[in-house]
């Protein structure tokens, strides 16, 4: 959808389409394509309006990209959906992209899940640095949409996570949502409506997928791409990764937490975790919760907890990747304990089955990455991983490295990678 005005990004460039604006030196049309290009979908259609033929004129056909482009201009403004009623011939699953967005990702894993689930709609979600302002997605554990929160509706604590801009839609869609009107929203007029459907799954990605539709965003894209974080942060590629233990390293340890109203970030956690992002590692919390199997607190309010944590960090521009926790505990005897989670596992620190876990599920080279904590077996449990740990805290540890608190690590993290 290369048809936007760019109003927003006015100040930058209002003579040329949003799509054309130049970011290190070429448009961000051409970073989509030769991304698309290097997944092998070389078959595009471009939707174009507002000074189109700039567009066109520039990539003709598609050949000197390597790709086939065919167009489809609009000749009055179809809002961000309008003309997917009009163009024939889509294949029975389409890629739909908004033509604003900065990305480099590994397609065919969010193509394999769409097939997997059999879903009418897979949108690539992931986790953003300013969710206050944008919609919401809510999830249930198979990663269905049960729910979309514009941005305006009301919202007390929620997790961070928000439509990329990158879409898989099956034509299904089309004859099941049909808005009485040419000009179309695509989220407010389709995605929202179709809920009702259970055909709608959230694919949760941490590759970069940003829009740069103000000045601000277009400048953290132009940073991001000099960089190679744009590129490096392809699944296609291995990550690195900080992993977080949570209580006493990000907020402040109160023995076990049972309630969200426990929950208070540690001073400049939230910078520190920022630092982190912009630096491109994938920040992940890995966490024991024992209070689930000594049945001291339930999975409901484990999740209040984490979505007041990421509330709390997205207010501040910073963003957790994943949240991987044990809820097991091996001790029994303790008052309404479920038995169910009563046993020894593989997840629980200092065992490292959570690190690996997120290693597998996001290509990390866990010799690249470090482990994060204020317990011993936090340390142990990055060493079993094959991470480098780092303590957070007062004691003295043999060849471990060792700061007052996450922020110092961050600002040791910086420079270190400042330097090479």
């Amino acid at each position: 959808m290369a048809g936007g005005k760019g109003t927003r990004i006015a100040d930058i460039a209002n003579d040329i389409p949003k799509a054309m604006i130049p970011i290190c030196n070429k448009p961000i049309l051409e970073h989509q394509l030769e991304c698309l290009k290097k997944n092998n979908i070389t078959d595009i259609i471009l939707v174009i309006g507002h000074l189109g033929h700039y567009i066109s004129d520039y990539f003709e056909d598609g050949s000197k990209i390597g790709v086939n482009i065919s167009y489809y201009t609009e000749t009055e403004p179809l809002g961000t959906a309008g003309a997917i009623y009009k163009i024939e011939n889509l294949t029975d699953d389409f890629i739909l992209i908004n033509g604003d967005i900065i990305f480099d990702m590994d397609f065919s894993r969010m193509i394999d899940f769409h097939k997997d689930k059999k879903a009418m709609v897979t949108l690539a979600v992931h986790p953003n640095d300013h969710p206050f302002d944008s919609a919401l997605l809510i999830t249930d554990k198979g990663n269905r949409v049960i729910k979309w929160m514009n941005k305006e509706e009301p919202r007390v604590y929620y997790k961070n996570i928000v439509n990329s801009g990158i879409h898989i839609l099956s034509k299904h869609l089309l004859s099941y949502i049909k808005p009485e009107k040419e000009k179309i929203d695509l989220d407010r007029d389709m995605l929202k409506p179709a809920i009702d459907s259970g055909r709608i799954y959230a694919y949760h990605t941490p590759e970069y997928i940003k829009d740069m539709g103000t000045p601000e965003r277009f400048s953290q894209v132009h940073n991001a791409i000099e960089k190679k974080i744009v590129m490096q942060k392809s699944l296609r590629n291995r990550q690195k990764a900080v992993f977080l233990d949570r209580d006493g390293t990000i907020n402040v340890d109160k023995g076990f937490i049972k309630s969200h109203e426990d929950f208070i970030l540690l001073q400049k956690a939230d910078i520190a975790i920022k630092d982190i992002n912009k630096l491109g590692y994938l920040a992940i919390v890995i966490t024991n919760q024992p209070v689930i199997a000594r049945g001291e607190a339930s999975l409901e309010e484990l999740e209040l907890i984490h979505n007041k944590m990421e509330t709390e960090l997205g207010s501040s521009g910073a963003f957790v990747d994943d949240i991987f926790f044990c809820p097991h505990h091996p001790d029994k005897g303790f008052q309404g304990e479920l038995p169910e989670y009563k046993t020894v596992c593989d997840c629980r620190k200092p065992k490292p089955g959570m690190i690996l876990e997120a290693a597998k599920k996001y290509n990390i080279d866990l010799s690249k990455s470090y482990m994060i904590g204020d317990h011993r077996r936090d340390i142990d449990a990055g060493i079993n991983a094959g991470c480098t740990p780092v303590y957070i805290g007062k004691e003295v540890h043999d060849n471990i490295m060792t700061f007052n608190n996450l922020f110092e690590f961050s600002q040791f993290l910086v420079l270190h990678e400042n330097s090479n």
